[in-house]
């Protein structure tokens, strides 16, 4: 009976592909959708020519301010060209202002300037890697459990000046906490002090796909180690530009920031430590 299941499922799908390009998952800012096309196609949207699997496969994320419609256009093995429309849902994030500062306390001066750069340079190099491997196919669970401090899309506006919007999941626990891998992967980054965000781990899930674990204490692997869903990777810290103990968990398609909560089953209970 299973077996009858999927072939009606194939059979359905079937005239979509062969039309060109089928796409699911949350249409959303912060969404992750999945696609399909014929094999041997090319599919670019974003600015962006999309890793496409053999089989005709891939993924693609929508950043914080992804466009209200964007553009995914496909290109056949035959040359053909066909542009498909996307309608895209916009969100309301936490917008919190903040006047009368110090300016010290926005402004950073001219030497940790150049390493914040130098540090920026490293982290986009890490995610600069093209794994074609799909190792997000393991699924996702959440890399540690526990109270929800920070939610992705929050921005400041200090003394006027609008700040980088928080693009991660902040996720309190006590330092020493076990990080655990999200999806299987390969570590890309494994930096021990970075200036905002201290203890740094990249974890490559393939076709641009990445997560990012900051203010870490500690680090169980090392650049260029493979993964799977629930290894240890890591242990919770206060490390960086932090005012305690917490795991920021983000997650990279390329240079879109997407949500990941919206991968994840609801939090669950943080179990005892």
């Amino acid at each position: 009976m299973r077996g009858t299941v999927w072939v009606v499922l194939m059979l359905g799908l079937m005239p979509a592909v062969a039309a060109g390009l089928t796409i699911e998952g949350p249409k959303r800012q912060g969404g992750l959708l999945h696609g399909e096309t014929l094999s041997g196609a090319r599919v670019q949207a974003l600015g962006h020519a999309i890793p496409v699997g053999p089989d005709g496969q891939f993924v693609f994320g929508l950043g914080r301010d992804a466009p209200a419609r964007l553009t995914v256009t496909v290109v056949r093995p035959d040359g053909t060209r066909r542009e498909h429309a996307l309608t895209i849902t916009e969100r309301a994030y936490d917008i919190q202002r903040i006047d009368g500062l110090d300016r010290n306390q926005v402004s950073p001066d001219a030497q940790t300037l150049e390493r914040i750069r130098r540090d920026a340079a490293a982290v986009r190099a890490a995610r600069s890697k093209r794994l074609p491997q799909r190792h997000f196919e393991a699924g996702w669970i959440w890399p540690v459990t526990g109270p929800i401090s920070g939610v992705y899309g929050s921005q400041r506006i200090l003394n006027g000046e609008p700040r980088q919007p928080h693009y991660g999941i902040d996720i309190a626990r006590p330092t020493g906490t076990p990080v655990r891998a999200p999806s299987d992967g390969v570590v890309t980054l494994a930096a021990e002090d970075l200036f905002f965000s201290g203890g740094t781990l990249i974890l490559d899930h393939g076709q641009g796909l990445s997560s990012s674990f900051l203010h870490l204490s500690a680090m169980h692997v090392a650049v260029g180690e493979a993964v799977r869903q629930g290894d240890v990777i890591a242990e919770v810290g206060a490390s960086g530009r932090v005012t305690g103990a917490h795991l920021d968990w983000r997650m990279n398609w390329f240079d879109q920031r997407i949500d990941p909560s919206m991968l994840v089953p609801p939090m669950p209970e943080a179990a005892p430590q």
